[in-house]
């Protein structure tokens, strides 16, 4: 039996991160998309080309995830995000998550792009992020992305591609967001303590199990 969500409320829910998101420098004009599984084998994704602050339910197509799915323009003409793969396969490969938000946040793409591990460093990182995973680069749009990202997501809620930007999925969109604004927040509180030439110092519970 196929359950089915609330595609309209969903939809206003990206469109409000996207605005957000916008704003505070997560993403740039049209870089970055967003998704809600609308049922158990169906999404709907940001269309191509759309502006994040700008978004309105008509930019996004719904899109199934059925293995053979091309990522053709809707009946109303709109194309997915090139990126629609990145989505599609992070639904099959986490049946739980309900959400995929991918954005572009500077400074944790710099951090993996530069081999650093983004520490968890507050209360906060470690309660929404668990574990980050990091992919090599690989050019929008192609398989190789989307199956290393998805790969990563098998074992962690974020993944950051280097020189690129992040996926991070939740069971709402919500907790995805939140977790996408702690994964900056913790890229930046890494990049400070880098500054003060901290190189080790870690969420406490994180030392312990690594200890």
């Amino acid at each position: 039996m196929t359950t089915t969500r609330d595609r309209d409320r969903l939809v206003q829910e990206l469109i409000e991160v996207g605005r957000d998101a916008a704003a505070r420098g997560l993403v740039l004009a049209s870089a970055g998309n967003l998704s809600a599984r609308i049922a158990d084998d169906r999404f709907v994704v940001s269309g191509s080309g759309v502006w994040f602050d700008r978004l309105t339910p008509g930019d996004f197509v719904e899109l199934s995830l059925d293995a053979h799915e091309t990522g053709a323009p809707s009946a109303s003409g709109v194309k997915p995000s090139s990126e629609w793969k990145l989505h599609h396969r992070a639904y099959r490969a986490r049946p739980d998550a309900e959400c995929v938000l991918h954005l572009h946040p500077r400074t944790a793409v710099v951090l993996a792009s530069l081999g650093h591990d983004i520490r968890r460093l507050t209360l906060d990182h470690a309660y929404y992020l668990g574990s980050i995973g990091v992919t090599p680069f690989f050019h929008n749009g192609t398989d190789e992305l989307a199956d290393t990202a998805a790969e990563q997501l098998r074992e962690h809620d974020c993944v950051v591609m280097q020189h690129h930007g992040c996926s991070v999925v939740a069971d709402t969109v919500e907790m995805a967001y939140r977790r996408a604004l702690n994964l900056e927040d913790a890229a930046q509180a890494t990049a400070l303590a880098l500054q003060l030439g901290d190189t080790g110092t870690v969420f406490p519970e994180d030392g312990a199990r690594h200890a």
